[in-house]
C-alpha cells in the first residue's frame, strides 16, 4: 500500500555505550522467517535487536557489521543495500534536530523510493529519547495533506458509522481459532476473555502464548500451547534499558534470542496437536496481537483469516501520533506511524518476510468513551470497548486486608505491576510521604519492583502482593500506576482518578487520554516522580469534580462489553461463507450469530 507498509513484526534498536545508534546494512539480507545461514550472526554482530515494549511491542535497528550474508532456506535474495544509518538519544528536551520537510516526508508513503534514502531520511530527522520513544518535528506552517495525510488508502477512507453489534452476522459452522498474543500478563488476559466467549458460540479456542501463563488460561477453561519468550524477561529489559535501546552489546543475543523463539513457534501453535491431550488441531482462522510478529504470513500459508487486535494504536491517524512517537505537531500525527514502522522493519528484515497487512481486519481494545475511533479509520478498524475478565467474584481476599479496609477511609492504590522499579526503597519512601502530607491511606502493590519496604510499619499503609484489580479498585477512591491499557481500564471501569507514572512505550499515551478526559492529572514520568508531584497528582484526584467525571466515564463504561464487541467484529470481517444443504431436515450443526447476540 503506498501510505505504510503495516508489518506484523516489531523490534528493538541497538547502540553503543554512548548511546549512538550505528547501523550498517551490506550483502544479502534474506526475507523468509528462519536463522542466518552459518547461525551466526549473534557472535559476528551480525544481530538485530529486539525489545519488549510495554504490551510487548518493540522496535529496532541493526548493529553494524562487516559484509555479511544472512540467507534463509528458499528465500529470495535482494541487492546489497550499504547504508550507515546513526541515530542518537536526546539527552535533553531542549535538543533539536532538523525539520522534516513535506518532499521528504512524501518518500515514506512512496514504495517506489528505496529503503536506503527512508533510512537516511530517518538518520537526518528521528531522534531516539532517553524514554526509548521517538521524536521528530515538521515545520509549523505544514499543512497535514502535504504529508501525506490525503493519501487514498485503506485507512483514509471516512469511518463507517454502523455498530458493530448492528451488523448482518453470517451463518458460521465452528471453528478451530489460534489466537496468537505476545506479551506480558496484561496482554494476555483480554484475549482469554474474548476466547471464553468464542468457546460459548461453539468453537474450539486454542490460546498460544508464553509458559509462563499456561496455568492462567487452563484455568479459564481454554485450550493453552507454548508460544517462545519470556515476558519477565522482556519486561525486565526494558525497564533496565529505559526503552528501545540497549545499554550494551551485552544486552542483544537476549532480545534477539526472544524474537526468534516467538517467530519459529507460531506455525507449530497454528498446526500442532494439544500437547496435553494429544487431540490434533488446525487452524481455520488466527487472532493475534501485532507483537506476535509472524501472523500475517502463517496466516498466508495455511490460507485462513486473520485478524489483528490490539490494546494501544498500530493504524496510522491523523488525530494522534504513534503511542511509540513523539512529535507535537498535527500535521505530523499520520507520519509518525510511518516512521515508528519503519524503525520496526529495520531490526527484523532479516528474519522475516516483508508482508503488508493493509487488508487485514483491526479491532482496538479500549473505550470509545476515552478513545473514540479516528474518522480516518475505515470499516475495516473497530473500536471494540475494554475486554474484562472477570477475577473478583472467584477472589477471597485476606482477612487482614478486609480488617484493614474496614478501620478508615477508602484508601488510594499505588503500584507498578510487573514492572522492575530502579530504586524501590527511595521510591517507596515518596509514596509515604506523599500519604502522610495528604492525609490518606494507601495500599501499596509489592509487584515484580520491591516496594513496601519500611523501616517500621505503618498503620495507614496496607503492602499488597497479587490481588485483582475488578475486585481491589472498587475499595480505593483513587488510583495510581505505570498506565498499562488493562491496568487503566480496570481503574476507570472502578470510577476511581487516576494519575499514571509511565516508564515507557504506549504508557505516556494512556497518561494523555487519563488526562484530556479529565479524571486525572498529567502523568509524571517515572524520572520525575517526586514528592512535590506525587502529592500534587493525589490532591488533583480529591478534587470533588475529578471524581464526577470520574463516575461519569465508568457509567458510560458500564453500557459497553468489549468481549462481546471484538467477537462481533471478528465474526462480521470473517470472509462470507454460504451454508452447505443440510442432507435431512435434522437440526442445523450451524447456528445463527445474530440469534446467539440477541440481534433482531
Amino acid at each position: 500500500m503506498a501510505e505504510s507498509r503495516r508489518r506484523s513484526s516489531s523490534s528493538s534498536s541497538s547502540s553503543s555505550s554512548s548511546g549512538e545508534i550505528s547501523v550498517r546494512i551490506e550483502g544479502e539480507i534474506g526475507v523468509d522467517v528462519g536463522t542466518s545461514g552459518d547461525g551466526n550472526e549473534l557472535e559476528s554482530r551480525e544481530a538485530v535487536d529486539v525489545a519488549s515494549v510495554s504490551n510487548g511491542i518493540s522496535v529496532g535497528t541493526e548493529l553494524e557489521s562487516n559484509t555479511s550474508r544472512v540467507e534463509m532456506p528458499g528465500a529470495n535474495k535482494s541487492e546489497p543495500i550499504p547504508i550507515q544509518l546513526k541515530l542518537e538519544r536526546s539527552k535533553t528536551e531542549g535538543q533539536r534536530h532538523q525539520n522534516i520537510l513535506p518532499e521528504e516526508a512524501a518518500k515514506f508513503f512512496d514504495d517506489k523510493i528505496p529503503v536506503q534514502q527512508k533510512l537516511k531520511l530517518l538518520n537526518r530527522i528521528a531522534t531516539v529519547k532517553d524514554d526509548g520513544t521517538v521524536e521528530f518535528e515538521v515545520p509549523g506552517d505544514v499543512e497535514p495533506q502535504t504529508l501525506g495525510v490525503g493519501s487514498d488508502d485503506v485507512y483514509n477512507t471516512v469511518a463507517d458509522d454502523e455498530p458493530v453489534d448492528a451488523t448482518d452476522l453470517q451463518y458460521i459452522p465452528p471453528l478451530q481459532i489460534v489466537m496468537l498474543i505476545v506479551g506480558t500478563r496484561g496482554d494476555v488476559q483480554p484475549f482469554i476473555a474474548i476466547g471464553k466467549r468464542l468457546q460459548d458460540y461453539g468453537h474450539r479456542v486454542r490460546l498460544a502464548t508464553h509458559s509462563n501463563f499456561k496455568e492462567f488460561v487452563l484455568t479459564a477453561g481454554l485450550e493453552f500451547f507454548p508460544l517462545g519468550g519470556d515476558p519477565k524477561v522482556l519486561a525486565g529489559y526494558m525497564v533496565k534499558n529505559k526503552g528501545f535501546l540497549p545499554s550494551g552489546p551485552s544486552e542483544i543475543p537476549i532480545q534477539r534470542n526472544q524474537i526468534k523463539e516467538i517467530i519459529h513457534s507460531l506455525p507449530s501453535a497454528c498446526r500442532d496437536a494439544d500437547i496435553d491431550s494429544g487431540i490434533p488441531f488446525k487452524a481455520d482462522a488466527i487472532i493475534a496481537n501485532p507483537p506476535a510478529y509472524g501472523h500475517t504470513h502463517v496466516a498466508e500459508a495455511l490460507k485462513v483469516p486473520l485478524h489483528i487486535f490490539f490494546t494501544m494504536p498500530w493504524t496510522p491517524t491523523s488525530e494522534f501520533p504513534h503511542p511509540l512517537s513523539r512529535v507535537k505537531q498535527p500535521a505530523g500525527y499520520r507520519l509518525s506511524y510511518q516512521i515508528v514502522d519503519s524503525l520496526i522493519w529495520l531490526g527484523i528484515r532479516d528474519m522475516i518476510n516483508d508482508g503488508s497487512d493493509s487488508d487485514v481486519p483491526h479491532g482496538y481494545i479500549w473505550s470509545p468513551h476515552l478513545v473514540p475511533k479516528p474518522k480516518d479509520w475505515g470499516p475495516k478498524i473497530d473500536v471494540v470497548g475494554f475486554c474484562f475478565l472477570d477475577l473478583a467474584s472467584n477472589y477471597e481476599p485476606p482477612e487482614s486486608l478486609l480488617k484493614w479496609l474496614e478501620a478508615g477511609q477508602k484508601p488510594i492504590y499505588i503500584g507498578f505491576g510487573s514492572l522492575p522499579v530502579q530504586e524501590p526503597e527511595k521510591m517507596t519512601q515518596t509514596i509515604v510521604g506523599a500519604l502522610e502530607q495528604t492525609g490518606q491511606r494507601g495500599i501499596i502493590n509489592k509487584g515484580w519492583g520491591g516496594l513496601g519496604n519500611l523501616s517500621e510499619p505503618k498503620d495507614f499503609i496496607y503492602l499488597l502482593d497479587n490481588c485483582p484489580h475488578d475486585w481491589l479498585f472498587l475499595q480505593c477512591k483513587a488510583v495510581v500506576h505505570h498506565g498499562g491499557a488493562g491496568t487503566t481500564a480496570a481503574g476507570l471501569k472502578a470510577a476511581c482518578p487516576t494519575t499514571i507514572v509511565p516508564f515507557f512505550g504506549d504508557q505516556p499515551f494512556w497518561g494523555d487520554r487519563v488526562h484530556a478526559r479529565g479524571v486525572g492529572p498529567p502523568p509524571i514520568p517515572v524520572d520525575e516522580f517526586s514528592l512535590t508531584k506525587l502529592v500534587d497528582a493525589i490532591n488533583f484526584m480529591l478534587k470533588p469534580k475529578v471524581k464526577e467525571r470520574a463516575v461519569e466515564l465508568a457509567k458510560a463504561m458500564e453500557n459497553e462489553d468489549g468481549v462481546a464487541g471484538a467477537v462481533k467484529a471478528f465474526f462480521k470481517h470473517l470472509p462470507r461463507r454460504k451454508p452447505e444443504p443440510e442432507p435431512s431436515p435434522e437440526p442445523s450443526s450451524f447456528f445463527s450469530l445474530s440469534k446467539c447476540f440477541g440481534c433482531a
